[in-house]
């Protein structure tokens, strides 16, 4: 069996900073945020590193419902238009309360496994930024968890300007970023992109999973971002996907740290309104409609020589959907009358729910990774033939 588990940065990612809700009291006094010292940028992802995780092999594998599977060639862009800014997960054992910029094992496989894709349609960068570690999550009270936010904050804006100022003028982007690197970037992006119009008008999409982005309850914009919309269409410029996965058969409670705004992974941004008005994004990124449609999931395969991924391209569907206030893209399997497990001789990945207040966490960017490309793909393919 593909153990997809061993695969995701190991179990590190399920202890991501949803203990704040815990030990975090919203309003706590905290010292005023002191300007960042400028630092070197240490690369994790960047065109011509010699050691690049996001340029691995991408050639994938793809597992049917039934029969042989086979090999897709797929090869990372050459000379693409736009480039894809990355923030990774808190996936850092260090002991410290903010990690350093050391790069190690767990960083590495995260952005093999999240970002690599994506050079197959841009040029990825990512920055090493200070996130808070496993340990700063577990151990900090008080006024220690919003300095430490800070420190992660400050250090990945620092690398957001380093990207910026070696872009060519006018070039389009994309940010992504999972968990703690996607409430960074949420952050990021309020403060420094969407009140900016000429950043604005470069920001191709910012693909924000697991990270409790807020709209106005039934609406597109108007909760964390004031221009960046939710997008609608799969071929949007200048919009927002964001959604946290959860099984249909176990779907969020209100103690959720995911779908609720003002608790769990929303304290990491600062948001703490639980004003019945706001509600958190979904956007299916397989369709931009109601209803489900199927999701084209991909994994690292560390199993098959000259394979980079595989995908079940007929197992899972989606849909954004509601229940406990939280607002989620609810994951099912294809109906057993569609894909018979009986019939089915093809062994199947480890997708495991974390419980109602975690839901797939672990596989929030996998279970919809191809579809994720796919969408930033049709955007690139826009741009080259509307200039």
């Amino acid at each position: 069996m593909h153990a997809a588990s061993t695969t995701r940065f190991g179990a590190m990612v399920a202890t991501i900073a949803l203990t704040l809700g815990a030990v975090w009291v919203p309003g706590a006094a905290s010292a005023a945020p002191q300007k960042p010292t400028p630092v070197k940028t240490v690369w994790l992802c960047k065109p011509g590193l010699a050691r690049n995780p996001c340029t691995g092999d991408l050639d994938t594998l793809v597992v049917p419902a039934v029969g042989r599977s086979i090999v897709r060639p797929i090869t990372v862009a050459k000379n693409p238009p736009v480039d894809c800014f990355y923030a990774y997960p808190t996936v850092s054992q260090q002991p410290g309360l903010n990690a350093d910029l050391t790069i190690e094992a767990n960083e590495i496989n995260v952005a093999y496994s999240q970002a690599g894709p994506f050079s197959q349609v841009c040029r990825v960068f990512a920055p090493m930024y200070r996130q808070v570690t496993v340990h700063g999550l577990f151990g900090l009270t008080g006024p220690q968890v919003q300095s430490s936010l800070d420190i992660s904050y400050n250090s990945l804006l620092s690398g957001f300007k380093a990207f910026l100022a070696q872009e060519p003028k006018g070039r389009r982007f994309v940010v992504l970023g999972h968990s703690q690197g996607a409430a960074m970037l949420i952050r990021l992006v309020k403060s420094q992109i969407d009140p900016n119009p000429a950043l604005r008008s470069r920001l191709l999409s910012a693909l924000i999973i697991g990270g409790n982005l807020t709209v106005k309850k039934g609406g597109k914009v108007g909760g964390a971002f004031s221009h960046i919309p939710l997008c609608s269409s799969g071929h949007q410029l200048g919009c927002a996907i964001a959604y946290s996965a959860f099984s249909q058969s176990e779907p969020p409670t209100p103690d959720s740290f995911f779908g609720i705004p003002g608790q769990g992974v929303s304290l990491m941004w600062g948001q703490t309104s639980r004003s019945p008005s706001l509600e958190v994004a979904c956007t299916s990124p397989a369709a931009f409609s109601k209803g489900f449609a199927r999701l084209n999931p991909r994994w690292p395969d560390r199993t098959h020589a000259g394979v980079g991924y595989f995908t079940y391209p007929t197992l899972y569907r989606g849909q954004c959907a509601s229940d406990h206030g939280a607002r989620y893209l609810e994951v099912a399997e294809e109906p057993s009358t569609s894909y018979p497990a009986s019939v089915h001789p093809n062994d199947r990945p480890l997708v495991q729910s974390l419980g109602a207040q975690w839901g797939l966490h672990m596989d929030d960017v996998n279970i919809a990774q191809g579809d994720l490309v796919a969408f930033v793909a049709r955007q690139v393919f826009f741009l080259r033939n509307h200039r």
